[in-house]
């Protein structure tokens, strides 16, 4: 998003920097199979300050790369939640350079620090009518440029060359359309939601064709914060339990456990699903025509209890999804859902 990019013998580094771990993923130059994937467990940050948590971000990087089969130095990072404004904004039809214009001039004064400091995208999703009238809809896409800087330094401190600084969402869109193959799946519309430790990201497309981002505050924390208050138990042993519960297969888990849980999880997952239905909601009167045909469901908190929840409270089909569906044999650790963003990450270049 921030930058232009070489091209290797091997992709770069996609860097998936959660609120937990980072995931780093490599692709061979054709993007057909996985060279060399890891994740690794970020230390607890003892206080907020960012200095400190930079130093350990960096330090999990460099020893998930020690010893690994990493190719180059070429990597491209990205923003997360907290340090992205994402703004749906609608604008007059006009031509593209006047409406780069436009665009800038309104999100000025929307941003929570000044437009002088940020770097602002926007990406078109549709023209919409509004009264008689006919506007665009755009999302805007900004981050404050010191935080920029705190990624670029977290970068020299690992020795990897940032060719990209990209955004989750148009990341995780990357890697669910490299599966979009004949012309029926590019003109459907799909809500892929993925799951992560501390938020939800939640992209609206046709296609590769973008038209609603957001961020919903619903995680995993928020899961073990629940099963701990329910069964009255520490955050970390409910996070162990839910786990150890949510990757074993549903013959093997123990009955009363998974109710419990399951009763434990239920207001949260009403809330995400609230949430979603307002994503959805806004997606069908905003841009009224074709339904949404399907719900991916991904990131590291992805189970098939969810995807099955998710479905009958939206009244759309949802389906766990699957980043390496189109690499070739490849198997990596932990929920598959959690690469998603890291695998498009490591598509950038190869589009």
């Amino acid at each position: 998003m921030f930058a232009l990019l070489s091209r290797g013998r091997c992709s770069p580094i996609g860097v998936d920097i959660g609120s937990q771990s980072v995931k780093l993923l490599q692709l061979s130059a054709d993007g057909t199979s996985v060279h060399e994937a890891v994740r690794w467990e970020i230390a607890p940050a003892p206080s907020a300050d960012a200095a400190l948590r930079d130093r350990q971000v960096a330090e999990a990087i460099r020893a998930a790369t020690a010893g690994r089969r990493f190719r180059g130095r070429d990597a491209v990072f990205c923003v997360g939640p907290e340090q992205l404004f994402v703004q749906n904004i609608r604008v007059p039809a006009t031509t593209a350079t006047d409406l780069n214009r436009v665009v800038r001039s309104e999100a000025a004064g929307r941003l929570p620090f000044s437009s002088e400091e940020a770097e602002i995208r926007f990406l078109p999703a549709a023209e919409v009518r509004q009264g008689d009238s006919v506007k665009r809809e755009v999302i805007v896409l900004a981050c404050h440029r010191p935080v920029l800087q705190r990624m670029l330094d977290i970068a020299e401190q690992t020795r990897l060359r940032p060719v990209a600084i990209d955004v989750e969402p148009t990341a995780l869109l990357r890697c669910y359309a490299k599966q979009f193959r004949r012309d029926d799946d590019r003109q459907r519309r799909l809500m892929l939601v993925s799951i992560g430790a501390s938020a939800t990201r939640v992209v609206i497309a046709r296609g590769t064709e973008v038209l609603l981002i957001k961020y919903i505050d619903f995680g995993g924390r928020q899961l073990d914060a629940a099963v701990a208050h329910h069964l009255e138990m520490s955050i970390d042993e409910a996070a162990a339990l839910r786990r150890h519960n949510g990757d074993r297969r549903a013959d093997q888990r123990d009955p009363e456990v998974a109710r419990s849980i399951h009763e434990a999880c239920r207001p949260a997952l009403d809330r995400l699903a609230s949430e979603l239905a307002l994503c959805v909601r806004y997606y069908s009167v905003t841009f009224r025509g074709q339904p949404l045909a399907q719900i991916v469901l991904g990131g590291g908190e992805a189970q098939q209890s969810i995807a099955d929840w998710l479905s009958s409270h939206l009244g759309v089909p949802c389906e766990l999804g699957n980043p390496l569906r189109c690499c070739r044999q490849a198997t990596l650790p932990g929920r598959i859902g959690q690469w998603d963003v890291a695998m498009g990450l490591a598509l950038k270049e190869l589009n």
